[in-house]
């Protein structure tokens, strides 16, 4: 009998050894024996928690979700400014928070896209997480904006972020988070000094 309080360490232990197996070895060669054995459990604890391998992906991808809401929220909870610019920064930033920009989390999230084409489970939260960036780019634009210009900005803001993660991803050197930034930044400003006009 599994001792009280173990599940949430336990999923927390695959969940990490899931990143670092997907690191080591890619999506598809991250076998259950392991990320089991990288855990230091029995493979029949991954069936235990979650059923098989879709479903430990499902949960690792819902945890870097997680990191990255809370990288975002808790940015705009510390805004002194209430501005649409600040949020719209916020949002930025949380978006190359450092939780998004390292190796495994990097390597993670590019499997999970590719993945997410073929399996519904894991393409519901990919347009989960897409309209979660889109919806609140939008908001804070549509601060300023009007509608149409709201939601144009926001979805070319939301490429733009995505975009500069890919090939942030792809380059194969460090994340330059502050280029990034700096880039995403510019078109937001171009985007919010069209209400001036």
């Amino acid at each position: 009998m599994p001792k009280v309080g173990m599940q949430p360490i336990r999923r927390q232990q695959l969940i990490h050894a899931t990143l670092e197996a997907v690191d080591q070895v890619g999506m598809g060669d991250a076998s259950i024996a392991l990320i089991a054995r990288l855990a230091g459990v029995s493979n029949g604890i991954i069936s235990h928690y979650f059923q098989d391998k879709n479903g430990l992906i499902a949960a690792t991808m819902r945890h870097l979700m997680a990191a990255l809401s809370e990288s975002v929220f808790d940015r705009r909870l510390a805004l002194s400014d209430d501005s649409p610019r600040a949020h719209l920064q916020a949002i930025i930033e949380g978006n190359f928070d450092a939780s998004q920009v390292n190796g495994p989390a990097m390597k993670t999230w590019l499997a999970f896209w590719a993945t997410s084409m073929h399996q519904p489970s894991l393409h519901r939260l990919q347009r989960i997480n897409d309209h979660r960036l889109y919806s609140n780019l939008c908001c804070q634009f549509r601060r300023v904006l009007s509608l149409d210009d709201a939601r144009n900005a926001a979805r070319g803001l939301a490429a733009l972020i995505d975009g500069l993660w890919l090939r942030g991803a792809l380059s194969g050197d460090a994340f330059d988070t502050e280029q990034a930034q700096q880039i995403a930044y510019e078109y937001m400003d171009l985007q919010l000094a069209k209400q001036a006009s």
